[in-house]
């Protein structure tokens, strides 16, 4: 009998050069062996869940408003800087300190990260591990967008209403002044910088979280957009219905139209004699009759005189006859 020849068995690495082999020529290595995969965050999420943020605190002013409406009226208004940093601190002493989304975040299912402890780690596979903001991280986060906006906005509102700017005599004013128009135009520029470059790479919203390397990634990878645009489709649907009936029915002759849907009418049982007693304008019998010239039709003499006023070249509502006079009922015609 031949004895056929057993199969060679493969090397332990056989599969591993086979692998490397198939990859293409322009691929480097070192990125085929790299252990991270690099996730995009949505720009659209990230600014939704700012403006989604800005409503909720709208929301509850509002809500805290009304409690105080029995009040002393422009009471509220003298604090209503320290009404909107209370509502900011609620919301970040329930959402950031105990390591939770703020609500508009949540509903994009975004977290923050430490994202300094990601770059140390080196050990990130899916581009979303890594820990939460560290305590100091939370505690300059406070300071800056609840402290810092309280501050800058009582230091506007306190330079307006004494008038710095327009102060001429008191030149440390006027300094005062000076100053803080330069560091707001600073920042602006440097916020619009930041949302340029946040266009770009899709890090870090504001200034804020850039300093802080706070970054918002995605909570949970399998899962989709909480928020439906169902209601804000109705909504421009139905503001654009609006906005075209608005233009249109100013455009419109009533009389013209009523004229053309009356032979549709299904009030077809009244006599020709109520007909011709009854204002065809208001439907009632006249109190102080007027016939029309020269078709002799009978209305009320503020019905009739209200609508010759309005338009010069009025119709008859019964025969659509131009109306050239009015006359009393058995009197002397007018024009």
């Amino acid at each position: 009998m031949s004895s056929t020849p057993l199969p060679s068995v493969p090397p332990q690495d056989a599969w591993t050069l086979t692998s490397h082999n198939l990859l293409p020529r322009w691929i480097p290595v070192s990125l085929s062996r790299q252990s991270t995969i690099p996730i995009s965050i949505s720009r659209v999420n990230q600014v939704d869940a700012a403006r989604l943020d800005i409503e909720m605190s709208a929301m509850l002013k509002e809500q805290l408003v009304k409690v105080f409406t029995l009040m002393k009226p422009g009471m509220l208004f003298q604090y209503e800087a320290e009404l909107d940093a209370f509502l900011e601190f609620l919301i970040w002493r329930f959402s950031i300190w105990v390591d939770k989304p703020t609500p508009g975040i949540a509903l994009m299912n975004l977290r923050y990260r430490d994202e300094r402890a990601v770059e140390s780690r080196g050990k990130v596979r899916t581009g979303l591990e890594g820990p939460g903001l560290t305590v100091a991280q939370k505690l300059w986060y406070c300071i800056a967008t609840v402290g810092g906006q309280y501050i800058w906005a009582r230091l506007q509102s306190f330079s307006a209403f004494r008038r710095w700017g327009d102060t001429e005599q008191r030149p440390l004013a006027r300094r005062l002044w000076i100053l803080i128009q330069r560091i707001e135009g600073i920042y602006r520029a440097a916020s619009f910088g930041n949302l340029l470059i946040f266009l770009c790479t899709g890090r870090y919203r504001n200034l804020i979280e850039r300093v802080l390397q706070a970054r918002l990634v995605y909570g949970s990878p399998n899962m989709n957009r909480a928020v439906s645009f169902e209601y804000m489709n109705r909504q421009l649907v139905w503001n654009e219905f609006s906005e075209m009936l608005l233009l249109l029915l100013p455009l419109l002759n009533s009389s013209s139209v009523r004229n053309l849907l009356r032979p549709f009418s299904k009030d077809k049982s009244s006599s020709s004699a109520e007909d011709s007693t009854a204002c065809p304008i208001c439907q009632a019998t006249p109190i102080i009759p007027f016939v029309a010239l020269p078709c002799q039709h009978r209305y009320c003499y503020y019905c009739l005189r209200t609508r010759c006023a309005a338009a010069t070249s009025f119709r008859c509502l019964r025969c659509s006859e131009p109306v050239i006079a009015m006359q009393r009922h058995g009197g002397v015609s007018t024009e």
